[in-house]
């Protein structure tokens, strides 16, 4: 008979097998979102630039994936972060689980890393010039996220403080939307945008590609959140995922009916579009305390995501006058801050409304506002330095024929 010994290292490493498991499929469902990424970017522009869209959105992953692999994850779990340049990924202090094998958790975060890039190209998508992304990429792949992760992910300061950022609205998206903001304000708005200062709509060319890349993003998402409780074996774990999945989902459906009526009472029409950034407002929203809320606290915090987000994009378009192709600033910069705050709110311990009184409410503010900052901040200085040196739009004439040929030689459409 096998002694207890046996018994015990049998059970731990099937629990451990399945915990990797999880992981890993996790992971690839937030591989698929670069799929979901692509498709809609690409139909909420226009088709003489569609291969531009989607070359980029192929090298945020590998840049993403190279980058991280051999500084980024150094900067972001290591015991300290700048000491982590010339550190062992795997050194000892570093802020990651041991139930799992160190390079599952590796790859995991991983496409963690390649989304923050995704979501700056498709704000600046139409006239920025290629060379110009392949900087920004770089920068924001191996620098500017993970140290910025660092601080919650990694062990860092605001972890210290407490604050709450399950999956990633601060520390992604809003990381991500808030780069998106100022390096579409210094690119400047597309040819036709603005007459006499009034916004002008470019359309899309393809509502249809957009829907089904936000069907992709919204499964991509399952891996997201849920897979971000990093195990599954145990009762506890198992129920936090659960729990998690539920609370995804409900986020999304209540952003997405929410900015359809939102949108239909602002504009006279039920827009489509803005109901496809609903969907994805309400995820953004979700994903920093989608651990911490109930079911209603999760619709709730869709609703006012999927309400901000359209008000937000006519901010943008018409007062600010920054021109965003796929409204990746209102979804992930406002959308990605306001969810951060709202897990002080909702989350039912130590949110304002569960009797926690304001002292989470206060770390999560801060720490919305410092991801803010840190973003605005690193976009001035890259995006102001490539365009200062090497530029950062294209000709007029290349962005009034379109990107495609002029930067790749190539069409995504040919008759």
């Amino acid at each position: 008979m096998e002694n207890t010994m046996d018994i015990t290292a049998r059970i731990d490493g099937l629990s451990s097998a399945a915990d990797t498991i999880w992981v890993l499929l996790a992971a690839i469902l937030i591989f698929m979102m670069q799929m979901g990424f692509a498709s809609v970017e690409a139909g909420f522009t226009r088709s003489k630039n569609t291969a531009n869209i989607l070359m980029k959105n192929l090298l945020d992953f590998c840049f993403g994936a190279l980058l991280f692999w051999l500084l980024g994850f150094r900067l972001m779990f290591g015991a300290d972060a700048f000491a982590g340049l010339l550190a062992n990924p795997f050194a000892p202090g570093a802020s990651i689980p041991d139930n799992i094998p160190q390079t599952a958790f590796l790859i995991f975060q991983t496409m963690f890393c390649a989304t923050t890039a995704t979501i700056v190209s498709g704000a600046m998508a139409e006239r920025t010039q290629f060379r110009a992304y392949f900087v920004y990429c770089i920068f924001i792949s191996a620098l500017v996220y993970p140290l910025a992760g660092h601080w919650t992910w990694g062990g860092g300061w605001l972890a210290a403080l407490g604050f709450h950022d399950f999956a990633g609205s601060a520390v992604v998206h809003s990381v991500g939307g808030w780069l998106a903001l100022v390096g579409a304000a210094l690119v400047g708005p597309r040819i036709g945008k603005y007459k006499n200062g009034k916004p002008r709509a470019i359309l899309g060319h393809n509502l249809t590609i957009a829907t089904l890349g936000v069907f992709i993003l919204w499964i991509g998402w399952f891996g997201f959140n849920p897979g971000s409780t990093v195990g599954i074996a145990t009762p506890a774990l198992q129920e936090s995922a659960s729990q998690v999945f539920m609370n995804t989902n409900i986020a999304a459906a209540t952003g997405a009916l929410t900015a359809l009526f939102a949108a239909w009472f602002r504009y006279g029409k039920p827009s489509l579009s803005l109901s496809l950034n609903g969907v994805l407002a309400g995820l953004v929203g979700i994903t920093a305390g989608c651990d911490a809320v109930t079911p209603a606290g999760a619709a709730a915090i869709g609703i006012l995501c999927g309400m901000a987000m359209v008000f937000a994009v006519n901010f943008f378009d018409a007062v600010v006058k920054v021109d965003d192709p796929v409204g990746a600033i209102s979804v992930h910069g406002v959308c990605g801050s306001l969810g951060t705050v709202l897990t002080g709110v909702f989350a039912t311990d130590g949110g304002l409304f569960y009797g926690g009184g304001w002292r989470m409410l206060g770390i999560q503010t801060l720490g919305a506002a410092v991801y803010a900052a840190w973003a605005l901040v690193c976009g001035l200085i890259l995006f102001g330095t490539i365009r200062s040196t090497i530029g950062l739009r294209v000709d007029r004439r290349i962005e009034e024929d379109g990107l495609d040929y002029y930067e790749h030689g190539e069409t995504s459409y040919n008759s």
